[in-house]
């Protein structure tokens, strides 16, 4: 995996399928067929029904996950009000990133500290109604910055296109105050945006429905890989 920050001399993005639109009957499988084919790692989206109007999965599926396939790197990205009161668990069970919302209830500094204290990557998300311009009190702090092009909850919707504009901002702040974050967009990637998003400075391309649901997930992956 190359450094947050740094674009290899040819550059080609990293690609972090999320397993909410993975089937949860074979999900070991599947995630193992999407690494095989060159996903660096696999997305893990935590939802309380409270920050965001949807449930989705917590420490248990990732302890489980990653006892079945251990050398995975695991992006935990927190959609929850309280993302500091679970950093060690997620750390425990597996997570090599925790990711949570500058919108969270929680004090940003304190819970970065926390998750920084359990061994973990830090990183950092804004809603799509919310200024990247916000993050950059932290960004000397985090390993990622996390720009959503949909609103958090669900999968499957439609790419925000300002989104681009955040992506474009963070490339520009890394590059003249010497970042060493990675950027990632999570939304309504495929082969489609994904090439725009990467144009404007995404390092992580997250795709759920692109990459699970097609016809040849490891396909999806690889053409992903290649944008």
């Amino acid at each position: 995996m190359p450094l947050p920050g740094q674009k290899e001399a040819v550059f080609m993005p990293m690609i972090s399928p999320s397993i909410l639109s993975a089937d949860f009957c074979c999900l070991r499988e599947q995630c193992r067929t999407v690494l095989d084919a060159g996903a660096q790692m696999l997305h893990f989206d935590v939802m309380d029904g409270h920050f965001v109007p949807n449930l989705s999965f917590g420490v248990p599926v990732l302890q489980s996950l990653h006892k079945g396939l251990p050398g995975a790197f695991y992006d935990v990205h927190l959609m929850i009000s309280h993302p500091q009161q679970y950093a060690a668990a997620f750390a425990k069970a597996g997570a090599g990133l925790i990711c949570f919302h500058l919108e969270s209830d929680d004090d940003p500094a304190a819970a970065l500290a926390a998750i920084r204290a359990a061994g973990c990557k830090t990183g950092l998300s804004v809603k799509p109604g919310t200024p990247v311009q916000a993050l950059e009190p932290y960004l000397p702090q985090l390993d990622l910055a996390l720009v959503m092009s949909v609103e958090p909850g669900f999968g499957g919707q439609k790419f925000m296109s300002q989104a681009l504009d955040k992506m474009r901002w963070l490339r520009q702040w890394r590059q003249q105050h010497g970042g060493n974050f990675w950027i990632e967009v999570d939304g309504g990637v495929d082969a489609v945006t994904g090439p725009a998003c990467v144009q404007a400075g995404a390092d992580i391309l997250v795709a759920g429905s692109a990459v699970f649901a097609a016809p040849d997930p490891a396909a999806a992956v690889r053409a992903l890989a290649a944008l």
